[in-house]
């Protein structure tokens, strides 16, 4: 079964099968999560007809055999440790983007960078919980893409960056969380209040071709997370003598001692090293030898 060849019905879905494909070498955490989200909406759309049964039940047999080949603590079979990474990756591709446009490098691959850092939000939706972050620099991000794409078309010149009037609900700011600043500017220009989506139906390339992922893109791939440090004892500079004459002490030496060490504690407290320094002395002396003096 071709993974690419969409029923009619399914063309919904297109997008995030692309952008799989495209992913497949370059990181297959995203490539799997983008299909698999790609299979939850689907199913959503069409599960009944024979033509979508069928490639939605391939698809998901597809995706059940990566994943039992994948060991336990794989971000595929860890959701865990998969949301971080399709959030991590998806957050550097919009970060790109963001950081071309408010240098004004306005040009397809931003486009396709803002889209695609779009789309890879979406597919966080898989896990249990969206931050409310997340969902404002998706809806950003798309936006940017629809804008700047139409900004290209008609020959204008896009406005870096978000909007300078806040409160703008048709033109909505990136997070701040992300290392994009939503802070009002001065510009020339104002985008267009509700930009019509530009894109083809899903399935097709971007407007002019697929454009070449561009060099500074992220290829990110996964990395365990770092381990937990270990508690390692500190390192023993001094050692008690041993008992010389091989004394046993009882639970009342044991008891003495005891009061001593908090006779010291008291005494540190009360920053008098010289009453701390005779009471540990003292529980020193009787556990050696089996004498306070």
């Amino acid at each position: 079964m071709s993974l690419t060849a969409l029923p009619a019905k399914l063309k919904s879905i297109g997008h995030y099968i692309k952008t799989a494909t495209e992913h497949d070498k370059r990181d297959p955490v995203v490539a799997y999560y983008c299909r698999f989200y790609a299979v939850k909406k689907g199913i959503e759309i069409d599960s009944s007809s024979a033509e979508c049964k069928s490639y939605l039940l391939g698809l998901m047999d597809f995706l059940e055999k990566q994943k039992q080949a994948c060991p336990e603590d794989s971000p595929i079979r860890n959701e865990v440790i998969g949301q971080a990474h399709v959030e991590n990756y998806a957050l550097k591709v919009f970060l790109y983007a963001d950081n071309e446009d408010r240098a004004g490098r306005f040009n397809k691959n931003v486009v396709k960078s803002f889209y695609t850092a779009g789309m890879l939000f979406d597919v966080l939706s898989v896990f249990d919980l969206v931050s409310e972050d997340i969902e404002k620099n998706k809806k950003y991000a798309k936006w940017k893409a629809a804008y700047i794409h139409k900004c290209l078309q008609t020959g204008e010149t896009p406005v870096a960056g978000p909007l300078p009037e806040e409160g703008d609900e048709d033109a909505p700011q990136p997070s701040t969380f992300s290392g994009a600043t939503a802070g009002p500017s001065s510009y020339s220009n104002q985008p267009p209040s509700q930009p019509s989506p530009p894109y083809p139906p899903p399935g097709n390339q971007l407007p002019g071709g697929a454009q070449s992922w561009p060099q500074e893109q992220p290829q990110a791939s996964y990395q365990p997370p770092p381990p937990q440090p270990q508690y390692s004892a500190p390192q023993e500079t001094w050692k008690p003598p041993s008992n010389p004459s091989g004394v046993k002490l009882n639970s009342e030496d044991y008891q003495r001692a005891m009061k001593l060490c908090k006779f010291a504690s008291s005494a540190l407290q009360y920053e008098d090293p010289t009453t701390a320094i005779d009471n540990l002395t003292k529980a020193l002396t009787l556990l050696t030898t089996g004498k306070e003096k």
